[in-house]
């Protein structure tokens, strides 16, 4: 029975691993290896939650284990994949001197995970919505994008100025007050849901993108989140 019980705690640790490996391969400059691993991440971060409910159990320890391992695999694991990625971008000729130096700003989106992770455990208002970009979304966004488009961003049209700003967003994203709707359904009746089912109609859309496709999701999810909102 008591092994049955750390199951969570087990699946919790297996994302934490994924983030460890993510990382790891982000540094030496493997991107797909470190986005499959922040996928395979975001799964074992689904499931253990699933599985404390199924199972019933519930402790403190799981809470500050999840938190710690969604540090590492949506927030360590895509700053050091921009942070491989500065290396990779071009610098206007003024920026050049400091070409060592910049890349270690990719590093803000891991600690304002952290902040986002924090605020989260602390936010009651947040049962059934979220008020900020979740960082699983923010690292699937950051990892999709990289992967599909980065020709596009290893180009003249693009430089380490705009990859510093979106990064800059991107965090401001995670703690801002904005809210955003949660995927759960409590029934599945078109009234209650229509938000739910138009986004999952548009991530049937964005499917062609291949490797930008998760990417494409998570700005159709935000979009859709601020037209909800202007409506209400």
């Amino acid at each position: 029975m008591n092994i049955i019980r750390q199951i969570p705690n087990a699946l919790t640790c297996s994302n934490l691993i994924c983030g460890c490996m993510a990382t790891g391969a982000a540094f030496y400059g493997n991107y797909f290896w470190a986005v499959t691993m922040i996928i395979l991440g975001a799964v074992f971060d689904f499931f253990d939650g699933l599985s404390a409910r199924a199972l019933n159990v519930s402790a403190p320890i799981g809470k500050e284990l999840d938190s710690l391992a969604d540090v590492v695999t949506f927030g360590v694991a895509p700053s050091a994949v921009l942070f491989y990625l500065f290396h990779e971008v071009v610098y206007p000729e003024v920026l050049v001197p400091f070409q060592k130096f910049i890349p270690y700003t990719a590093f803000l989106m891991a600690a304002f995970s952290a902040l986002r992770l924090a605020k989260f455990n602390l936010d009651t208002r947040q049962a059934t919505t979220f008020i900020g970009l979740p960082t699983p979304a923010n690292a699937l966004f950051w990892g999709s994008l990289v992967l599909g488009q980065h020709a596009f961003l290893c180009s003249g049209k693009f430089n380490c100025v705009f990859l510093f700003l979106f990064i800059v967003l991107s965090c401001w994203l995670m703690v801002a007050e904005l809210p955003l709707f949660a995927l759960k359904f409590k029934n599945y009746s078109w009234e209650d849901n229509k938000m739910k089912y138009i986004f999952l109609a548009g991530c049937l859309l964005c499917l062609p993108l291949g490797y930008s496709a998760l990417a494409a999701m998570i700005v159709w999810y935000i979009a859709l989140s601020l037209v909800a909102n202007h409506r209400r």
